[in-house]
């Protein structure tokens, strides 16, 4: 695997000045984290899983998650779960290189257990478990986290036995988490588990319409999660605690859940300018029509407010969340003169447009740095233009 793998030789060395390292289910586990990108949800109960998976990967998807939660319906439950486990190991019987990194999302410690029997095999083209409404209140996450370790003991996959591990992605959406008198309680709670079975923890995921559901929301297409103070609150306060340098925890941002053409009601999202300077007007009016402005819009949001990847529904937005997670050359370049220089002091940056803080900036270098790994960067004349117009050929 690795990010824009399809585009041709010839291509990337004018699109890139370095490109995305390559990447496989046993690549250390931060730059797995970092290289998440969109991660594609899918139903359990789909019919075409196995094929689906294959195509979705061959068109640049890096993660997906097979679905046995709230995208399905409770009466599906046992179908989806033979579904699943019928689709993983056909999988793991064909080639498995190109594969993107695979997760169930389970409803309960007991599903978890059961989905590995019925995996079998199969367990070696699965990179972990996505565990919803994650809480440690009354031994909830211990569960989770006792499931996995049984899992690895039986299977041999990791922990004592060696050799790969399968993991865990926690979705922080309980409202416990979400309701005032109770959130730092909560998410204290929540540190201390995750923090007990760091090994085990590949990212941490944040369920925005569960968030919004606690109050009866819902955001539209012309608005960001940012816009929904009482949910950007409580993301403000999750990166609060799972967001220090310390950690190294790799937050993703929350899903973006629109992908029809209906009718706007407030102005599109997407400045004119970049589009018309690179001539791509035709491009910026097929994002507009699907709707994918305002995604653009909240990616941005993410980034800067310490989040990386997200989880969406819908293939078109992946070469979005991919085309704005390479590293600039700007970024770049700053994040070398700066990581590893911890004597301290302030320079003017190589582009000689702002002051680089060597202290100050040493986890920034670091995070871009990796994220560089993962994604590449952008050579110097390349814009977020060229590389959405690239990725969504």
């Amino acid at each position: 695997m690795r990010h824009f793998r399809s585009v041709g030789e010839t291509e990337a060395s004018e699109l890139f000045h370095r490109l995305p390292q390559p990447l496989s289910i046993d690549s250390p586990p931060e730059l797995l984290a970092a290289a998440l990108g969109a991660t594609l949800y899918c139903p359990g109960d789909r019919p075409t899983i196995a094929a689906d998976v294959r195509k979705q990967a061959a068109r640049g998807c890096i993660s997906m998650v097979l679905c046995l939660e709230d995208s399905i319906a409770d009466s599906s439950v046992e179908f989806a779960e033979t579904n699943v486990a019928a689709a993983v190991r056909a999988l793991a019987e064909g080639p498995v290189d190109d594969l993107p990194l695979l997760f169930i999302r389970v409803r309960t410690p007991e599903q978890m257990l059961r989905m590995a029997e019925l995996c079998g095999d199969g367990l070696d083209v699965l990179s972990g478990f996505v565990i919803p409404k994650f809480a440690n209140e009354e031994g909830y996450a211990d569960a989770f986290f006792d499931a996995l370790h049984r899992i690895q003991a039986e299977f041999g996959l990791g922990g004592a036995a060696g050799g790969r591990r399968l993991r865990i992605m926690p979705i922080l959406e309980s409202p416990s988490m979400v309701h005032a008198e109770t959130r730092s309680g909560a998410l204290s709670a929540i540190v201390d588990v995750i923090h007990a079975n760091r090994d085990d923890v590949l990212a941490v995921r944040i369920g925005a319409t569960d968030l919004s559901s606690a109050f009866g929301l819902r955001r539209s297409r012309d608005l960001t999660v940012y816009d929904v103070k009482v949910v950007a609150a409580v993301i403000a306060d999750i990166v609060n605690v799972l967001g220090r340098p310390c950690d190294d925890f790799v937050i993703s941002g929350p899903v973006w859940e629109h992908y029809d053409t209906s009718e706007r009601i407030l102005r599109p999202q997407l400045r004119l300018t970049p589009f018309v300077e690179a001539n791509e007007h035709e491009l910026r009016q097929r994002l507009m029509l699907a709707g994918l402005d305002g995604l653009i819009r909240e990616i941005s949001l993410d980034q800067a407010n310490g989040l990386l990847g997200k989880t969406v529904i819908h293939p078109t937005h992946v070469p979005v969340v991919h085309a704005l997670s390479v590293v600039s050359h700007e970024e770049y370049l700053d994040a070398v003169a700066i990581a590893g220089n911890v004597g301290g002091g302030a320079s003017a940056s190589p582009y000689r447009n702002k002051m680089n803080e060597m202290k100050p900036h040493q986890a920034w270098a670091e995070k871009t740095l990796r994220r560089a790994d993962a994604f590449g960067v952008a050579a110097e004349a390349t814009t977020f233009v060229d590389l959405l117009e690239t990725s969504m050929r």
